[in-house]
């Protein structure tokens, strides 16, 4: 606004008016002129009738401040960011850039009603603030992506960021160095914002953990027969305890989806990509960790149907459509490969 500018604005039947001022600084006053009109104080007057004091310094004052969030919010430019290797104290724990993927849910190539149901899901967890208040839980969300690749898990997250309006922070397990650092980067991660770990199965030794102890656990007698390898096979396991850096342990990766740690901040979303759903860990996957599971399948016809759009700018025809529908029931290829 500009100064002596007024805007009339009207809540709950009542008016008021917002108009723009400023006042020169004292001559008293010592001055710091940094730039043009440094020194030149800006206020804004709110005026209104005496008798809506109660409603105008509650209910919409608080409704302003909110509406500037918003729209602070919805104009900004989103984030991705991506965790730094060095463990230094002096490091910055995240490096970033603008986030500028396009992908959004009217284009992402998977069954409406599917969509549909995720849209909603997103939605919920975004009014969901005094819900999760009341049962007595951090305002965040776990999703799981799974299916072959080139089944468009990566474009869901870019659509997820982009509908919710949520910076992105890309975590690279294989260069944290140990749980501790991964707490450290959980609490430098900001509200409204979605946290991907892709490719879990590949990122550090967290596949079915539990199981392994168990299996070896039984085979311990068996062990004991084998007190030597061959010296191929302990060259390998020193170059991979050589490769191993990270010592971020399952414990770790628990405790920093649902632990203590988990409830700094809030309005978060945390997602997990994996091709092969059935090497993690039960722990790691369960209902309360990861909410809601997403699994990203084949091409099917009306995921088709989104691509010839996007890409064609065709909607149908009475001749190839029909036998594509056909086709793509007989056999598997990934939007990718249709792409």
């Amino acid at each position: 606004m500009e100064d002596n500018q007024e805007i009339f604005d009207e809540f709950n039947g009542v008016k008021v008016w917002w108009s723009a001022n400023s006042t020169a600084p004292s001559p008293t006053m010592p001055q710091f002129p940094v730039g043009p009109n440094s020194n030149v104080r800006r206020y804004l007057t709110l005026t209104f009738h005496k008798r809506h004091r109660d409603l105008i310094t509650t209910t919409y004052i608080q409704h302003v401040l909110e509406q500037g969030k918003a729209i602070t919010m919805k104009n900004r430019r989103l984030k991705l960011y991506t965790n730094n290797p060095s463990d230094e104290w002096w490091d910055t724990k995240w490096s970033h850039t603008s986030f500028e993927h396009p992908a959004k849910f009217e284009t992402l190539a998977m069954e409406p009603e599917k969509k549909e149901e995720i849209i909603q899901d997103l939605v919920k967890f975004k009014k969901g603030k005094e819900y999760y208040a009341k049962v007595g839980k951090a305002w965040k969300r776990g999703y799981l992506l799974f299916g072959p690749p080139g089944t468009g898990k990566s474009t869901m997250i870019a659509a997820i960021a982009n509908f919710m309006n949520y910076d992105v922070y890309d975590l690279e397990l294989t260069t944290v160095k140990d749980n501790n650092a991964l707490k450290r980067l959980l609490t430098d991660t900001s509200s409204k914002s979605v946290i991907v770990i892709e490719d879990i199965d590949c990122s550090l030794d967290l596949t079915g953990q539990r199981k392994k102890k168990k299996k070896e656990k039984d085979n311990d007698e068996e062990k004991e027969k084998v007190k030597k390898k061959s010296d191929g096979e302990e060259e390998d396991e020193a170059e991979n305890k050589k490769k191993r850096k990270s010592e971020v342990t399952l414990s770790g990766l628990l405790n920093f989806i649902d632990g203590i740690w988990s409830s700094c901040g809030g309005e978060r979303i945390i997602i997990f990509t994996t091709n092969f759903v059935d090497k993690l860990d039960p722990a790691l996957i369960r209902r309360g960790r990861m909410d809601k599971y997403i699994e990203m399948s084949y091409c099917s016809y009306q995921a088709f149907k989104v691509l010839a759009k996007n890409y064609l700018d065709i909607e149908s025809h009475d001749i190839l459509f029909p036998i594509i529908e056909k086709l793509l029931g007989e056999t598997n290829m990934t939007p990718a490969d249709v792409a």
